[in-house]
């Protein structure tokens, strides 16, 4: 199969309009998170002065991957949260990591107008009903739980060990392969009697189905949960944090078939890219940041083989 993969250099916003409408069948992506980090680049997105500002600019990248997303198209969002802090002395940058330590200055928050110093913002959720709000469905909230996750010197709550991957289509009825992710059975499949169930009892026009028995996981395997526990794995070229391919694999999976293209714009190391060329799907990825771009390019050229071809513009 002839696969195409993309790197498009610039913002995500300006990037989405140089896309046809209708052209991609899924997307998955992780937006850079509100407050977190500052890669050094003036046109990115996360270091806006309020958590409001950031969900606003995010939207209205997203209502132009709306535009090319396809009408049974689904989006996989990642995204983390914060908490409201006090800032340094009015600077939103930590000088004691002014000299880029992992490529990257660790920004802080400052104080937010409405919320108390210490409290969680809910920065996924606040993103995931602005976008419902714009017409998105919003059809699952998944749950990335890390059996390795990031030490925290906190004394007064747990350590936080997970994020969310919000599940959005444009539409009711979309693609989703729910036979590609199923997961190994845990107890013996069973057979029941169709009408015997217990739902049946709100059904007042008698039976819902024709007699016979339903068998659940005969094939040994079941329907995939909302809980995914995959491990933090770090890509050791990037300098920045990257969620393993095992996170998204299930994403991609679902959410395409083979042949389609997977889009990405926010791409940062190539994570979503490696991972659809391996199943045989198409990517185009967004970055801003130059240097990312290309350690995108190189790490998909190794999956695309020495005769495949990545192109970066």
């Amino acid at each position: 199969m002839n696969l195409s993969a993309e790197v498009l250099v610039g913002n995500a916003l300006d990037a989405l309009k140089n896309l046809p409408d209708d052209s991609v069948q899924t997307v998955v992506t992780s937006p850079p998170y509100w407050g977190l980090r500052d890669y050094g680049n003036d046109e990115q997105l996360g270091l806006e002065k309020s958590p409001l500002d950031f969900i606003e600019n995010l939207c209205k990248v997203f209502d132009e991957v709306w535009r090319v997303l396809k009408d049974d198209g689904t989006l996989w969002l990642n995204i983390g949260d914060t908490y409201v802090g006090t800032g340094s002395k009015g600077d939103a940058k930590d000088p004691k990591y002014a000299d880029g330590r992992n490529g990257q200055e660790v920004a802080l928050n400052n104080k937010i107008s409405g919320l108390k110093t210490k409290e969680l913002i809910g920065v996924p959720w606040r993103v995931a009903f602005a976008l419902q709000a714009r017409g998105w469905y919003l059809r699952q909230d998944i749950i990335w739980a890390k059996s390795n996750p990031m030490p925290e010197s906190v004394r007064d709550r747990c350590t936080k060990s997970h994020e969310y991957i919000f599940l959005m289509t444009k539409n009711p009825k979309y693609f989703y392969d729910h036979e590609a992710i199923k997961e190994d059975a845990v107890t013996t499949p069973k057979a029941r009697d169709k009408n015997g169930e217990g739902y049946q009892a709100d059904y007042a026009g008698g039976d819902r189905f024709s007699p016979g028995e339903r068998v659940f996981g005969a094939d040994g395997k079941r329907n995939k949960r909302d809980v995914w526990n995959v491990p933090v794995r770090p890509y050791e070229e990037a300098h920045f944090a990257v969620y393993p391919p095992d996170l998204i694999e299930p994403c991609i999976l679902a959410g395409s078939k083979e042949g389609d293209t997977v889009l990405d714009p926010f791409s940062g190391s190539g994570t979503t890219g490696e991972v659809a060329l391996k199943h045989n799907r198409n990517y185009i990825g967004l970055e801003l940041n130059p240097e990312y771009a290309e350690i995108s390019r190189k790490r998909l050229l190794k999956v695309v083989g020495m005769f495949g071809e990545v192109i970066v513009k």
